[in-house]
């Protein structure tokens, strides 16, 4: 559906049927985040956040092509010495935060917006991965409770109808933009109930032939029991 609307506005485009016009003046819209949760039954761990769009000029919106982009604000947050301990592999010892300490990319996604006339409700679905590789995942897990201050920043063209019904265009103002306060307990939920009890580690091919190899020599029946004696036998146990 997504992708004929897209096609039905570029058709319009190419054929001059829509025109453009300044939004400041014209399309006023405001962007809110409501809520966030767990998307139960999503391919991956994934977090639904609520975005409810206004059009406060009254005008009748047949689309937006919306971009989106998700930023973790980590300046704006205070951290316990545990989170800072957890931390340092990210940003340095604490007393170097004031350099170190830095906005983080979270998701940049472009959407299609459906067509409505006041208000609409968008839900935007936000992945997220337990590979601890990734800047953002790890500082999530980092962090054990609280709040983590998020920025959503958007753009994009709006698709309106105007004077008797034709059809027009006009930018996203740069400023359109809205925060949210993420309960870090939304994000371990999220990764809890699509891995239980689990965490995920990424290894090169090699070390994972050379960990596959081990595993089959001692006849080890999982993971877990094979990682299991690797340490037991690092730390002076029996392997």
């Amino acid at each position: 559906m997504e992708k004929r609307l897209e096609e039905h506005v570029e058709e319009r485009l190419e054929t001059g049927t829509a025109s453009s016009g300044p939004l400041a003046a014209v399309v006023d819209l405001a962007f809110e985040v409501e809520h966030a949760a767990t998307v139960p039954f999503a391919a991956v761990p994934t977090i639904g956040f609520g975005i409810r769009i206004e059009s406060r000029s009254g005008h009748s919106i047949r689309s937006i092509m919306l971009g989106v982009q998700v930023q973790i604000a980590a300046r704006r947050r205070a951290y316990s010495d545990d989170e800072e301990q957890r931390l340092l592999e990210l940003f340095g010892e604490p007393h170097r935060w004031s350099t170190t300490l830095q906005t983080l990319l979270w998701l940049r996604r472009t959407q299609i917006v459906p067509a409505f006339e006041r208000e609409t409700l968008l839900e935007l679905h936000v992945p997220c991965t337990y590979d601890f590789e990734v800047t953002g995942a790890k500082y999530l897990h980092a962090l054990r409770d609280g709040e983590v201050p998020l920025e959503f920043l958007f753009s994009g063209t709006v698709f309106y109808a105007g004077e008797h019904g034709a059809l027009q265009t006009a930018m996203i103002s740069w400023s359109a933009e809205a925060d949210f306060q993420l309960p870090v307990s939304v994000w371990h939920d999220t990764l809890e109930h699509y891995f239980p009890g689990s965490a995920w580690l990424r290894l090169d091919r090699d070390t994972y032939e050379r960990l596959a190899a081990y595993r089959a020599q001692n006849t080890l029946p999982s993971w877990q029991q094979t990682l299991g004696a690797l340490l037991d036998g690092a730390e002076g146990g029996e392997p």
